[in-house]
């Protein structure tokens, strides 16, 4: 007896891939009508170029949904975006990369780029904790010098950057 691996069908994606980037352009649009999005006196408003960014996201997002929805019947859903476990396999990176984004919103760009650097090497290239954190604070201080301090482009901080006066 054959077993058939479970999958994620490709229409699916598509549509669920639609509606984010429907919901994002609707945020944009929506933002563009608060700050003003007509063409003023003395040229563009500030809303101006993000409203029509924000229409084409949605067009472009409701256009692929239509398709998927029209060609659902016809290609009978047998093709596939990947399978259940290879979409577990992507969501154990992204997970990881979320969980990243947040800790950089309240340690700063550094602090948190070394834990994800040191996470990462640790954990899928089996490397020790000292050579990793090595690493993730090798690669920070070579950015917080290129940024910082040569192009002087501040980056976002933390309670750590400000506790040493940065």
């Amino acid at each position: 007896m054959e077993s058939k691996e479970k999958t994620i069908q490709m229409r699916w994606m598509e549509l669920v891939v639609s509606a984010f980037f429907v919901l994002l352009g609707s945020i944009v649009i929506k933002d563009s009508f608060r700050t003003g999005f007509q063409w003023g006196t003395d040229g563009p408003e500030p809303g101006y170029f993000p409203f029509y960014i924000g229409l084409i996201l949605v067009t472009g997002a409701i256009w692929v949904a239509i398709q998927a929805l029209m060609n659902w019947k016809k290609d009978g859903g047998e093709e596939t975006f990947a399978t259940v476990n290879e979409f577990k396999l992507v969501l154990k990176m992204l997970a990881p990369t979320i969980v990243y984004v947040v800790v950089l919103i309240f340690m700063g760009l550094y602090i948190s780029s070394i834990l994800f650097i040191a996470f990462f090497m640790v954990w899928q290239g089996k490397y020790s904790y000292l050579k990793s954190f090595t690493v993730g604070f090798s690669v920070c201080a070579i950015l917080f010098a290129l940024f910082e301090l040569w192009f002087l482009v501040p980056l976002p901080k933390g309670p750590v950057e400000a506790f040493f006066g940065y």
